[in-house]
Protein backbone atom coordinates (compact mmCIF):
# COMPACT_ATOMS: atom_id res chain seq x y z
CA UNK A 1 0.00 0.00 0.00
CA UNK A 2 1.36 3.39 -1.00
CA UNK A 3 1.80 5.87 1.85
CA UNK A 4 1.16 9.58 1.85
CA UNK A 5 4.15 11.93 1.72
CA UNK A 6 5.72 13.05 5.02
CA UNK A 7 4.47 16.63 4.53
CA UNK A 8 0.92 15.34 5.10
CA UNK A 9 1.73 14.45 8.73
CA UNK A 10 0.52 17.88 9.90
CA UNK A 11 -2.91 17.28 8.33
CA UNK A 12 -3.38 13.58 8.99
CA UNK A 13 -2.50 13.77 12.70
CA UNK A 14 -5.21 16.32 13.60
CA UNK A 15 -7.62 14.58 11.21
CA UNK A 16 -7.36 11.30 13.12
CA UNK A 17 -7.09 12.79 16.62
CA UNK A 18 -10.17 14.97 16.15
CA UNK A 19 -12.16 12.05 14.73
CA UNK A 20 -11.42 9.92 17.79
CA UNK A 21 -11.81 12.64 20.42
CA UNK A 22 -15.01 14.13 19.01
CA UNK A 23 -16.50 10.63 18.65
CA UNK A 24 -15.81 9.88 22.31
CA UNK A 25 -17.08 13.24 23.57
CA UNK A 26 -20.20 13.06 21.39
CA UNK A 27 -20.91 9.51 22.58
CA UNK A 28 -20.58 10.48 26.24
CA UNK A 29 -22.76 13.55 25.81
CA UNK A 30 -25.40 11.72 23.79
CA UNK A 31 -25.67 8.78 26.18
CA UNK A 32 -25.69 11.15 29.16
CA UNK A 33 -28.57 13.13 27.65
CA UNK A 34 -30.61 10.25 26.18
CA UNK A 35 -29.42 7.08 27.86
CA UNK A 36 -29.13 3.89 25.85
CA UNK A 37 -32.48 4.40 24.15
CA UNK A 38 -33.62 3.31 20.71
CA UNK A 39 -32.13 5.53 18.00
CA UNK A 40 -29.25 6.78 20.15
CA UNK A 41 -26.73 5.73 17.48
CA UNK A 42 -28.36 8.00 14.87
CA UNK A 43 -28.35 10.95 17.27
CA UNK A 44 -24.74 10.24 18.28
CA UNK A 45 -23.60 10.02 14.66
CA UNK A 46 -25.18 13.37 13.74
CA UNK A 47 -23.72 14.95 16.87
CA UNK A 48 -20.29 13.49 16.19
CA UNK A 49 -20.25 14.59 12.56
CA UNK A 50 -21.13 18.17 13.50
CA UNK A 51 -18.57 18.20 16.34
CA UNK A 52 -15.83 16.79 14.13
CA UNK A 53 -16.55 19.35 11.40
CA UNK A 54 -15.69 22.03 13.97
CA UNK A 55 -12.92 20.18 15.82
CA UNK A 56 -10.74 19.33 12.81
CA UNK A 57 -10.25 22.83 11.37
CA UNK A 58 -9.92 24.25 14.89
CA UNK A 59 -7.12 21.85 15.79
CA UNK A 60 -5.46 22.26 12.41
CA UNK A 61 -5.29 26.03 12.97
CA UNK A 62 -4.38 25.95 16.68
CA UNK A 63 -1.84 23.11 16.69
CA UNK A 64 1.13 25.20 15.48
CA UNK A 65 0.34 27.88 18.07
CA UNK A 66 0.00 25.34 20.88
CA UNK A 67 3.32 23.76 19.90
CA UNK A 68 4.98 27.18 20.31
CA UNK A 69 3.33 27.66 23.71
CA UNK A 70 4.53 24.25 24.85
CA UNK A 71 8.09 25.18 23.86
CA UNK A 72 7.91 28.03 26.39
CA UNK A 73 7.49 25.51 29.20
CA UNK A 74 9.35 22.41 28.02
CA UNK A 75 13.08 22.04 27.58
CA UNK A 76 14.26 20.66 24.26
Amino acid sequence: MKKLPAKMHGVILPFIVTMIMSAIVAAISTVHALGFSHGVFRVWFASWLFSWAIAFPTLAVLLPLVRKWVQLFVEE
